[in-house]
């Protein structure tokens, strides 16, 4: 279910004092009943190859197609990537984030971990279009009985073309991409039970 901007920004999380020139794009509440420590579990399923979180056809159509159209017009090259074009979110942390874990990368997307806490992990990618933070946190239910999983998107576009490419793919995005990736998380959440 996707979540009003406020379901991510009055969370007491570490990306706000890192991440303050991103622009918070999604906000999405993920079905993976839990308890008090299971962000660790969320985040070895979401970053592993096995139980892939783009397995819908339609996700996985959609990937498929913004890669190769990133290979054709060069948006994908390593020079326009973390690195290069721009500077890893690992430069920026304090050294505690830098000291503790880092947690995994995604196997499926370029997708790079930053860091990991008991109740927050961050991934990032960059190309030609964006600077793009993959953020997933681990919040009490609204009873305050249980917990549940969060996903947050942050994005630097870069420039005009950055910002429209942005634009374009928003009601792609929020209508067939995520609806069917959550469905997949909480599909695997509970398989694995």
């Amino acid at each position: 279910m996707r979540l009003p901007n406020t379901a991510h920004t009055q969370q007491p999380w570490r990306i706000h004092e890192i991440a303050k020139d991103f622009e918070l794009e999604d906000v999405w509440a993920l079905p993976t009943p839990g308890g008090p420590d299971d962000l660790d579990r969320l985040v070895r399923q979401f970053a592993s190859p096995d139980d892939d979180e783009i397995s819908d056809v339609i996700v996985r159509t959609l990937f498929t197609i913004r890669w190769k159209l990133g290979r054709l017009l060069g948006w994908d090259k390593r020079e326009s990537g973390l690195g290069k074009r721009v500077t890893s979110l690992r430069e920026r942390l304090p050294q505690d984030l830098l000291e503790g874990r880092r947690g995994p990368d995604l196997q499926v997307v370029p997708f790079y971990s930053v860091y990991q806490t008991d109740t927050e992990w961050v991934a990032e990618l960059a190309n030609r279009t964006v600077h793009t933070l993959l953020h997933m946190g681990w919040v009490k239910d609204a009873e305050g009985e249980g917990y549940h999983g969060q996903m947050a998107a942050l994005v630097k576009p870069n420039g005009a073309f950055g910002r429209s490419y942005m634009a374009v793919i928003k009601p792609l995005r929020h209508t067939l991409v995520y609806p069917p990736m959550i469905r997949s998380i909480g599909r695997n959440w509970e398989k694995y039970r």
